[in-house]
């Protein structure tokens, strides 16, 4: 039997809970209106419980969006996953933000021979972003980095590149400068593209250790930024 997950995602300011049973979505509410997770999350997850007539104890993991992102967000939606995990004594399942907006983007392309670029605001012109290829193989590492004349180069490619997230936003004019880069708007960190990624991890068991887990901060927090 398929095994039913808990998808969250809180690493931006979209506050976003889904269920999947196997790779299929079930249920899913999200609102991206601030950083408003500390009111919503809890709430999301009973109702959409409640709505399909589940409750906690069928739940076989949680999934959780890993970050990079904000330090606020990820830290709740760390302690909320960590907190069922325990409780329900059912495995935690960690997903790079970043490899999941990808999937977003790759199901809307279908563009196997390009790459892609997901880029999340890391204040300024600073930028968490990495590359994956059509498979979701990771083809540079994830990082914070800050775009400007120079190292807007380091995106050039021998192939098409596909820019998006909120990040891109502000750096686009210097990524139009490749000839080669396309850009895709509305592509955000949600719980719905997480079902694929967490149920491969599930079935490999790639499970982190509850005690013990960190959210993927990859900046240090600074008390005037989210």
């Amino acid at each position: 039997m398929a095994p039913l997950i808990l998808n969250i995602e809180t690493a931006t300011t979209v506050c976003s809970v889904s269920i999947a049973k196997g790779n299929e979505i079930v249920a899913l509410k999200e609102i991206n209106n601030g950083f408003t997770h500390a009111e919503n999350l809890h709430i999301f997850i009973k109702e959409i419980l409640a709505q399909h007539k589940l409750s906690v104890q069928q739940l076989n993991a949680i999934a959780l969006s890993k970050g990079p992102g904000s330090y606020t967000g990820l830290r709740i939606g760390a302690s909320t996953a960590k907190g069922l995990c325990y409780g329900l004594n059912i495995p935690l399942i960690a997903i790079n933000t970043l490899k999941n907006m990808t999937s977003m983007a790759i199901q809307q392309t279908k563009d196997s021979s390009a790459l892609y670029c997901p880029m999340l605001d890391a204040r300024r012109m600073e930028v968490y972003c990495a590359m994956y290829d059509g498979a979701l193989n990771e083809h540079t590492l994830t990082e914070a980095k800050i775009v400007n004349e120079d190292s807007v180069k380091d995106f050039n490619k021998e192939q098409v590149v596909y820019f998006f997230g909120e990040g891109m936003l502000k750096c686009r004019f210097l990524l139009e400068k490749n000839p080669r880069a396309q850009f895709i708007e509305e592509i955000y960190p949600s719980s719905q593209y997480m079902a694929g990624l967490a149920h491969e991890a599930y079935l490999h068991k790639q499970f982190e250790d509850i005690a013990y887990f960190e959210p993927f901060y990859l900046k240090e927090f600074y008390t005037n930024a989210g």
